[in-house]
């Protein structure tokens, strides 16, 4: 079977990019082949990159400023809104021209409404095409506060999510909350990594991370998130700033970008890093899904075998990438109790540090790392259980046999 991976970006490190790359990985398993549809892609992927199905270009901008921030619905918003999705169909299809598919796998473009006329356009794609369809939704638009208050609620009624496809939810809060809200049933897909194939030992380029970057004689806390203020970065700058005036040598990274959400956040980061006296070290344009080693851009992945500590203080996860990121990676986990982890990850018995710990006990992560084998392996092996790439198999057999029914939740 041939399905169309569509979305507003396949490219970089936020997750929807590194869920999607996991689920087409999953599918090929299965014997599907892929075909890639995004205003952004990587330069790997077989398929169609259409600049005008990005997050950021002026149309999707502007009708996204004017969509939210009041209440009240504004008819001519919401024509102006289907009429930008009939244009963007139509350039869709022209781009399509010759290609056909036989599934339509719509990657969170019908849950957050940051592009609105791509919702609007691959809802008409498929209704078109006359294909089954299956949305990952990693984002509802009730989850985030800035989309509380709008001015099209016809538009979000039909498109986020739309009823007809087969839906999956990363986390069981919005199962509930979809049922809740739109009477709609969802399957339930978390965030996978491959567990079953461990992490192999750090190659020669890996190892030279420190060296790169002048971290060599530091004890390195990896903060894998973005900088955007929901992360709480300042949580891990104190964390930092605590164990250097116990006389710890350390140093924060962030790893990853932050310009979506723009540059107040970073540079308020970097004032607090500045007047806590921790060093800091933000390497986003250094770190990428994949290695390119004459650019000196190392792969996720080859950064966490170089951590003594990741940090992940983020307030809301829709599930939480860097979490699993850190057990695939056998590293300590300090971890805020967001409420997904809570319901979902907590209760399997992992163990991590959280805020409570005494501050003892992360040193003595630091300085004595092999006694947190027995930990890190029993981590390892939950995770394999519950979130490895059998799970993610299971779940797109079951995906794939409702959509293909034609009998969707």
């Amino acid at each position: 079977m041939r399905v169309l991976m569509a979305g507003a970006r396949f490219s970089g490190l936020d997750g929807v990019s590194l869920e999607a790359e996991k689920v087409a990985e999953g599918l090929a398993a299965l014997g599907h082949e892929v075909i890639w549809l995004a205003g952004e892609l990587e330069p790997w992927h077989e398929g169609i990159e259409l600049p005008e199905m990005g997050l950021f270009t002026e149309e999707a901008r502007a009708l996204k400023a004017a969509a939210f921030g009041e209440e009240g619905a504004d008819p001519a918003l919401e024509a102006a809104v289907e009429a930008a999705g009939a244009r963007l169909h139509a350039r869709i299809e022209a781009a399509l021209e010759g290609v056909s598919f036989d599934l339509l796998l719509v990657q969170n473009a019908w849950a957050i409404p940051m592009q609105l006329p791509l919702a609007v356009a691959l809802f008409r794609l498929w209704r078109g095409r006359g294909v089954p369809a299956i949305a990952h939704n990693h984002d509802y638009f009730w989850e985030r506060p800035r989309f509380s208050k709008n001015r099209i609620p016809n538009v979000l009624e039909r498109y986020f999510p739309p009823k007809g496809p087969v839906h999956l939810s990363i986390n069981h809060a919005a199962i509930r909350e979809l049922k809740r809200r739109r009477g709609m049933e969802s399957l339930y897909l978390p965030n996978v990594m491959p567990f079953e194939r461990p992490l192999p030992p750090p190659d020669a380029f890996a190892r030279g991370f420190r060296r790169a970057f002048g971290l060599e004689g530091k004890k390195i806390l990896l903060q894998p998130t973005r900088l955007v203020p929901r992360k709480q970065v300042e949580k891990s700058v104190e964390l930092a700033a605590r164990l250097k005036a116990r006389g710890h040598e350390v140093a924060l990274v962030v790893s990853h970008p932050g310009a979506d959400e723009g540059d107040a956040y970073p540079k308020r980061i970097k004032a607090l890093a500045r007047e806590r006296g921790v060093p800091f070290y933000w390497i986003g344009e250094r770190v990428g899904p994949r290695r390119d080693e004459k650019r000196g851009v190392y792969a996720l992945m080859d950064v966490y075998p170089n951590a003594d500590l990741v940090t992940f203080p983020s307030r809301y996860e829709g599930f939480g990438n860097a979490l699993l990121e850190s057990v695939y990676a056998k590293k300590p986990l300090w971890v805020w109790p967001y409420p997904v982890y809570e319901e979902d990850i907590r209760p399997l018995g992992f163990r991590f540090f959280e805020p409570g710990a005494p501050i003892e006990q992360v040193e003595e992560a630091l300085a004595r790392p092999e006694a947190l084998a027995p930990d890190l392996e029993q981590n390892y092996r939950l995770a394999r259980e519950h979130f490895g790439y059998r799970r993610l198999i299971s779940v797109l057999e079951e995906a794939l046999r409702e959509a293909r029914a034609g009998t969707p939740f």
